[in-house]
């Protein structure tokens, strides 16, 4: 975390996220279904739609609803923290290219990988709302937490 912080590839920004007043929480992206907002999939999940493949936040889902209650989600602002994957993205498109022939990527990783990358790599929260999780040790984020995907490969 520090050396990407200390190398400015991340930074800190609010964002809307989605509360179930009825469940008491923010909603994790796993939590919230609703319309995609680009091919109109009706079971598009809070991270992407599995129809299309793109990328989505839970906020621009159409119609969003939590999959613990099925009610409809308010919005409410936070403040986190974002790995600026476009810093990234030569890099990482490099790699992409080599690692996808090299290995055994499964077609559907192809599929969403390119369409990452074809659309610009965009910046991805890595802190959440929970009590639960490996803290943020950043002044002002200590009540937050990682998201699994960015602390468990690094430890």
């Amino acid at each position: 975390f520090w050396r990407l912080y200390d190398r400015q590839l991340i930074f800190k920004d609010s964002v809307d996220q989605l509360l179930c007043t009825r469940c008491d929480r923010f909603l994790a992206d796993r939590f919230v279904e609703g319309i995609c907002p680009f091919c109109s999939y009706q079971d598009a999940r809070g991270d992407q739609c599995d129809k299309c493949g793109r990328l989505i936040n839970a906020t621009e889902l159409k119609s969003p609803r939590c999959k613990v209650c099925s009610d409809e989600p308010v919005m409410k602002s936070s403040n986190h923290l974002f790995l600026d994957l476009a810093k990234l993205e030569p890099k990482v498109s490099e790699w992409f290219q080599e690692s996808s022939k090299a290995g055994v990527w499964s077609s559907n990783a192809q599929m969403i990988t390119s369409s990452w990358i074809r659309d610009g790599l965009k910046p991805r929260c890595i802190s959440r709302d929970l009590k639960w999780g490996t803290p943020v040790p950043l002044d002002g984020y200590t009540d937050k937490v990682f998201y699994v995907w960015f602390d468990a490969p690094i430890g």
